[in-house]
């Protein structure tokens, strides 16, 4: 049985998120991304409380192209550590989850399934 999971990430700016949202589709790396925002965030950065507007990306794809995603987000992302946290999606539409399916590539030697959890 394969696994699906929603990735969340964070930037700064909007066009930062549609950068990694567009890339992300492009390569079927995922087979959607939401960009909402502005969000406010309060975190302790460096010994520092912060308080920072930024976008969420929530990204959907499966289990076993987390490592892919997490490369390409590090890759893009401006941050110092960017957020890059894994849920596992429990149940879904029939419809829907054909749809992730055909939209997402499948790397050769896809042994479904990793789960992010244990990674």
């Amino acid at each position: 049985m394969k696994t699906y999971i929603q990735i969340s990430t964070t930037t700064e700016t909007r066009e930062q998120a549609q950068k990694i949202a567009r890339y992300l589709v492009e390569q079927k790396l995922a087979a959607c991304v939401q960009i909402s925002g502005p969000i406010e965030s309060i975190y302790r950065w460096k010994g520092n409380i912060e308080t920072a507007g930024e976008y969420r990306c929530m990204i959907k794809t499966r289990a076993t192209l987390f490592k892919k995603v997490e490369a390409a987000v590090k890759t893009l992302h401006p941050y110092e550590t960017p957020e890059i946290i894994a849920t596992q999606i429990v149940q879904g539409s029939r419809d829907y989850m054909q749809w992730l399916d055909d939209e997402i590539r499948f790397p050769e030697h896809d042994s479904e399934d990793h789960t992010v959890m244990n990674q």
